[in-house]
């Protein structure tokens, strides 16, 4: 049997409302300092919403004017992200054809698109393109090896790094630029999900609008921005002497087969989900020690995730986290902003609280950490993400010391 070759996690890089760096990040999520504010999605100020924007976003220093007029302000968040993660991993040490990058977005460049709908210019495509973002950071750090862009909705983000994972497994590539971006926040999208009824359109506390697992839950908050991983041979990081937050160790994706948007009620597709990504990391429920939930806030979602987790772990008997709570739903973001808080938490090991969480939805019958971080030993730390279309992915992190 051929072993497969370890992967680590070396660097981290995040733009996001909760945080323009992992650390900023941590901080809001261990203080349960949420990122949400009231937001005016058109000129007009005929749509306001609570929203998580992130403020006085600013690229200079990694694309020229130019370069900023020819790029998305989502493209642009993962270029600053993904820029990041590799200064945090002390640059890409292999050369340009065992590097890869992978990309996950679920609208691509949507402000793009909705600005130019009806008067495009000549460079509308190039900007509304799902893989702009995987050009881009190819183009900036020199990556000539594989080049992926994944779109399934809010599963985006895990599907990336599990992909990028996969990539290093199968040796074509010895370190990728894996991740997700989305900057989603138009009026068209915003009116969409709030007709949908997904959406938190209106409260009494904008900052504590996004609520998952609580009883007083009224759907997700819609965030923008982006964020990366540098994901790297273990060995090849052991030799050269690199800082690892975390090694990626399993990787699973099912699909529900079941409804367009809504998960199915048993959470069935979740459940297989966490058992395939436990099975390929080669450890067992009971060895784990935090999941880090998809947890949107949604009722139809926290229902079906809280039913998996207690078939995979056990009622109460492992704890959870649900990051939403603070940064909102970024959704292509998603998944790989919480891939860099779980990485995080492996790191530090520690469960970030739960924000907001003041009464637990007596059907999810749920250890949710609330309040403070809490101490996790090392082991193996989940992270689920669970999308429109039925798409599902989950990916497990270990201490590099395990």
């Amino acid at each position: 049997m051929i072993r497969r070759p370890a992967v680590a996690v070396t660097g981290l890089g995040v733009r996001c409302a909760a945080g323009a760096s992992p650390a900023a990040l941590w901080e809001s999520l261990a203080e349960c300092r949420s990122a949400t504010s009231l937001h005016v999605f058109d000129d007009e100020g005929a749509v306001v919403y609570p929203a998580c924007a992130m403020p006085d976003f600013d690229p200079t220093g990694y694309l020229t004017p130019k370069e900023v007029r020819r790029a998305d302000r989502s493209v642009q968040m993962a270029v600053c992200a993904a820029a990041d993660a590799v200064a945090d991993a002390g640059g890409l040490q292999v050369g340009p054809g065992r590097r890869a990058v992978v990309t996950g977005t679920g609208y691509g460049g949507v402000i793009s698109q909705e600005n130019g709908i009806g008067h495009p210019d000549v460079l509308y495509a190039p900007r509304l393109m799902h893989n702009a973002g995987a050009y881009w950071i190819s183009a900036r750090l020199g990556i000539t090896g594989p080049s992926l862009t994944v779109s399934t909705a809010c599963a985006s983000g895990t599907h990336a790094v599990g992909e990028a994972m996969q990539m290093i497994r199968a040796g074509c590539a010895d370190v990728v630029v894996a991740g997700g971006h989305d900057s989603p926040l138009t009026p068209t999208t915003a009116l969409a999900f709030g007709r949908a009824g997904a959406m938190v359109t209106e409260c009494d506390d904008p900052a504590a609008a996004s609520r998952p697992f609580d009883v007083a839950r009224q759907g997700f908050v819609l965030a923008e921005g982006a964020a990366f991983l540098v994901l790297e041979r273990l060995d090849l990081a052991r030799a050269r002497g690199a800082r690892i937050y975390a090694t990626l160790t399993g990787y699973g994706r099912t699909s529900d087969a079941h409804h367009l948007t809504a998960p199915h009620p048993d959470g069935l597709g979740a459940r297989a989900c966490m058992e395939q990504a436990l099975a390929d990391a080669g450890t067992t429920a009971d060895a784990v020690t935090h999941v880090n939930a998809h947890g949107t806030g949604t009722e139809l979602n926290d229902l079906a995730e809280a039913q998996a987790i207690t078939a995979v772990f056990g009622s109460r008997a492992v704890p959870v986290t649900a990051p939403k709570a603070v940064t909102g739903h970024g959704l292509g973001l998603a998944g790989a902003l919480e891939a860099v808080i779980t990485a995080w938490s492996v790191h530090e090991g520690l469960a970030p609280p739960t924000a907001h969480l003041t009464r637990l939805d007596p059907r999810c019958e749920l250890d949710v950490v609330t309040a403070e971080p809490r101490k996790i030993p090392d082991g193996p730390v989940i992270s689920n993400s669970f999308a429109f279309g039925g798409h599902n992915a989950c990916v497990v992190f270990d201490s590099p010391h395990a």
